[in-house]
């Protein structure tokens, strides 16, 4: 079966390609001898219920600096397409919620993943509050004597935006730490959304375990471990990626979330667990792929894709 696929992403000249899970996927699908096209989610357009954009055919090769070449840029009907990889990155913001409702009207005959919609109803930290027996305490809110009150309780917790990505604007604040006031005014002046409260998992300077799942079914993980002095493990922020093998809590998550993931047609997922507490479900843009597989794990990207064509053939 050969497919025609497009990859809406951003900008292909600015990735880096070593650890980029996107350009992991772009690879597989060239090497299965499918069609390969690329935008950004910046030149679609709708008019009349169809969803177009500037879409221009492109390789792709595993090679740094040299990594692609592209033919012209031409205005094309999405729906022509087999397949649309949705793999921008967050922040989740009213731009990828637009494009999620563009996408969604020419899905499933179409297949976009993951399925637009439930990317949509399903943002990373609030569809993960479906499973709170799995995660540590965790706040939504923005009103500060909620905050003051979770602080009290817990002594040591984290605050980060409910809509943030890659380790961006995570802090770590004690019972008496005397910033907690002028964070608290920074966070109100920069984001008009709750926020994220937690009690902080010291069990993080073990690392940050990022699992994937494909089509609800485990695919691999790598641990995360933070530099020395940053709270964070993100490797764009510097955290070093370890081989790991899973604990029994870990599988029992997995076991759990599956048939969840599963329902909503999310076909690659990236989990994030510390200390046997589950953090994030990541659906928007999971990294992790070639870290997995550079350290001798299943490869994800050959597993999706294995998916995305026993899809097509089902249809």
């Amino acid at each position: 079966m050969t497919l025609n696929v497009a990859v809406q992403m951003d900008p292909i000249e600015s990735i880096s390609i070593k650890g980029d899970t996107t350009f992991a996927l772009m690879l597989e699908c060239q090497a299965r001898g499918h069609g390969l096209s690329y935008y950004t989610p910046n030149t679609m357009a709708m008019r009349d219920r169809k969803v177009f954009a500037s879409v221009a055919p492109v390789e792709v090769r595993d090679v740094d600096g040299d990594h692609f070449s592209m033919g012209e840029f031409e205005r094309r009907d999405l729906s022509e397409f087999d397949a649309i990889l949705m793999r921008q990155d967050p922040p989740f913001d009213m731009h990828y919620i637009s494009a999620t409702h563009m996408l969604e009207h020419i899905h499933p005959k179409t297949l976009v993943v993951n399925d637009p919609v439930h990317v949509r109803n399903a943002p990373e930290k609030l569809f993960v509050m479906n499973f709170p027996d799995l995660m540590p305490p965790t706040l939504i809110t923005r009103d500060r004597g909620e905050i003051e009150a979770f602080r009290e309780e817990f002594g040591d917790i984290v605050m980060k935006p409910l809509y943030g990505h890659g380790g961006g604007a995570v802090f770590r604040l004690t019972r008496t730490d005397l910033n907690f006031g002028s964070l608290y005014d920074l966070f109100s002046v920069t984001f008009r959304e709750p926020w994220v409260v937690q009690r902080f998992l010291p069990e993080v300077k073990d690392g940050d375990k990022r699992i994937l799942l494909v089509d609800g079914e485990f695919a691999g993980a790598v641990n995360r471990v933070p530099a020395e002095n940053d709270l964070r493990s993100n490797m764009v922020r510097g955290g070093a990626a370890q081989a790991t093998d899973l604990s029994a809590r870990e599988r029992e998550i997995c076991d759990r979330l599956g048939p969840a993931l599963k329902e909503r047609g999310f076909l690659l997922v990236g989990i994030d667990v510390i200390g046997g507490n589950l953090t994030e479900i990541n659906v928007t843009s999971p990294t992790g792929v070639r870290a997995v597989k550079k350290l001798g794990g299943p490869d994800a990207a050959a597993m999706v894709w294995d998916r995305i064509e026993a899809v097509r053939k089902e249809r």
